[in-house]
């Protein structure tokens, strides 16, 4: 490695210093990579995807635990998915990148004409996602949920099921034997879109007809309007995960 290559890693790392602070926290906290682990990043093209795999980049370099990264997106049919964009974003940092095509659009769209389909899409895309893991020889995924995806998901839950509950941190996959981590639970959302301006990281169109029009987007904007009256709403709602959900205790 030349000097200039280490400069570049030197002025990645300043930039992204906020993140990978987060980001150490959780996985630290939550013991989510381990020695030898290999973990395949989902790259979906957007903003938090992109951070996840360029700070797991970074981190790798000089964590401890030394580990294996590559990267997986999944096509679902839409128009517009750019995998030659994905696949510069990979080369540029120099991670494997496999693409899958997936028939989740013709299902979820076309053939079922789901109202709400968020559910039933993710749960295609994870099967397809677990599939290449284990051919890949992968022990962990990477998922790029933020700390606004857990407050999200927490409202949600509460609020149209009646149950209290988010996703966890770290959970293991019994049938497919692979492990769930989820690095960014700590960094806010405002973080990572900071993260891509600063950077000038271009992100995917969003391509679903669903974004910006879910319940997960009143959920995002109920938390926004709270916070009007309430400042400390959020890191009030985010203790209380921690707190009280036996998913989120620190090992």
């Amino acid at each position: 490695m030349n000097l200039l290559d280490i400069s570049g890693i030197i002025k990645m790392v300043i930039k992204m210093q906020r993140i990978l602070s987060h980001m150490r926290k959780a996985i630290e906290e939550y013991k989510m990579i381990k020695e030898g682990d290999k973990i395949a990043v989902c790259l979906s093209g957007g903003k938090d995807s992109i951070t996840m795999l360029h700070a797991l980049k970074a981190l790798q370099r000089f964590y401890p635990k030394k580990f294996e990264l590559i990267a997986i997106s999944i096509n679902p049919g839409f128009e517009f998915f750019n995998t030659e964009f994905l696949q510069k974003i990979c080369d540029n940092i120099d991670i494997p990148l496999f693409i899958e095509n997936s028939n989740a659009k013709e299902i979820v769209f076309d053939i079922r004409k789901e109202k709400n389909p968020c559910s039933l899409c993710a749960n295609l895309r994870r099967g397809v996602i677990n599939s290449i893991a284990i051919r890949e020889n992968c022990n962990k995924i990477a998922l790029g949920h933020n700390q606004d995806d857990v407050l999200e998901t927490f409202l949600l839950n509460l609020l149209y099921t009646g149950n209290i509950g988010t996703f966890s941190p770290i959970s293991y996959m019994d049938r497919s034997k692979i492990t769930l981590i989820r690095p960014l639970v700590y960094t806010p959302e405002k973080e990572i879109r900071s993260f891509i301006r600063r950077n000038d990281f271009e992100v995917m169109s969003k391509v679903c007809p669903m974004d910006g029009t879910s319940k997960r987007e009143d959920m995002k904007q109920l938390i926004f309007s709270l916070t009007k009256s309430i400042p400390m709403i959020r890191a009030n709602l985010f203790g209380a995960i921690q707190r009280n959900l036996e998913d989120w205790k620190i090992n």
